[in-house]
């Protein structure tokens, strides 16, 4: 029965976790046009419509120059707070048991918006996240578009505040930015304690050197994209011997390439590599998880089995105890089974 195709009724139910997703990725227009209103920020629109319009790209960079200065409109702790709280009672409609999140600190300090403001208003709807049993938690992302120097000073910056913030991670645009450049700052930050991780976007220049320098020279613990991986086969052993995972996101895959790279993560999958399914920025890109479960699954006829792997694999890569690995493994199994019956 598990060779069944996966229906979006089976994916909607099934518990999962999701490990890719930006905060500020998940602005939808109508808390934007508020959240604008509220603050007095003018941001050109003055319709719902107007802004979903504004929500237009063709590539990275310009994805990015639509991303950055929508943040405008997040000027308090309150804007913070209502901002993750929004995505947080979606991830419990679509069956997130845990969730790690990006946030981009210094795109808000750059405006003059306090660390402290941006921190205390994200953990606290994380906190009451766990009202309605999700598990969620915070990752600091270095724009790699900055400076090392500012990347160091931003980890000397939330020093205070570090037990709101599980893991480093790596975002904005890859070009001329190689993981190299920062790699005394993930020194220090996993000297700190924090965990790690990094983006990798698809079909970069030098794609492949900066996945290798991730793995091999700063070792993160698990890669976000990065599916170009499948250009060198002994990175992909590699990979898949120590269990690092890799956070695919097919809807926003579409953006760089032609396709969702579909193809490249079922490959990694039959080669035992931990590939999970996140949602990355919905709000830019067209849908939450289940629409990127339901993507994947519609356009290679995937099993329940097969969407199943997709699901163990974010709580198997995600930074949590084995025990909690082991129940939330356990849940997914029950669901399938009781799935199954009816």
């Amino acid at each position: 029965m598990k060779n069944q195709l996966a229906t979006r009724d089976f994916i909607n139910g099934l518990p999962k976790a999701e490990l890719h997703l930006h905060l500020e990725g998940t602005l939808e227009p109508e808390l934007k046009l508020a959240l604008a209103q509220k603050n007095g920020v003018d941001i050109g629109q003055t319709t719902i419509a107007e802004v979903q319009a504004s929500y237009n790209f063709n590539s990275l960079a310009s994805f990015l120059a639509v991303y950055y200065p929508a943040m405008d409109v997040l000027q308090t702790e309150a804007d913070f707070y209502q901002l993750a709280m929004a995505y947080l009672t979606k991830a419990h409609q679509e069956n997130i048991r845990y969730t790690e999140l990006f946030f981009d600190p210094q795109a808000h300090m750059a405006r003059g918006i306090a660390f402290e403001t941006v921190v205390n208003g994200f953990h606290r709807a994380c906190v009451d996240a766990h009202a309605f049993n999700v598990d969620a938690h915070l990752i600091m992302c270095f724009l790699r578009d900055l400076s090392a120097e500012s990347a160091r000073q931003l980890l000397e910056t939330a020093k205070p505040y570090q037990a709101k913030i599980l893991g480093i991670g790596l975002d904005s645009d890859e070009h001329h930015n190689p993981p190299l450049k920062f790699l005394r700052e993930y020194g220090e930050a996993v000297a700190q304690g924090y965990r790690i991780t990094m983006h990798a976007d698809i079909d970069q220049v030098d794609s492949i050197q900066h996945i290798q320098q991730a793995l091999e020279i700063i070792r993160v613990e698990r890669l976000d994209h990065g599916t170009n991986i499948v250009e060198n086969p002994d990175l992909v052993d590699w990979v898949a011997q120590l269990k690092i995972g890799l956070t695919s996101c097919p809807l926003s895959n579409r953006l760089v390439a032609d396709d969702m790279k579909d193809q490249e993560v079922l490959n990694l999958i039959d080669h035992d590599v931990k590939v999970s399914i996140n949602s990355d920025d919905p709000a830019y890109f067209g849908g939450y998880i289940n629409d990127n479960y339901e993507a994947i699954a519609n356009a290679n006829q995937l099993t329940i089995d097969q969407v199943v792997t997709f699901a163990k694999n974010s709580f198997e890569t995600a930074w949590i105890s084995d025990v909690q690995k082991a129940t939330y493994l356990t849940e997914i199994d029950e669901y399938v089974e009781n799935y199954l019956k009816d």
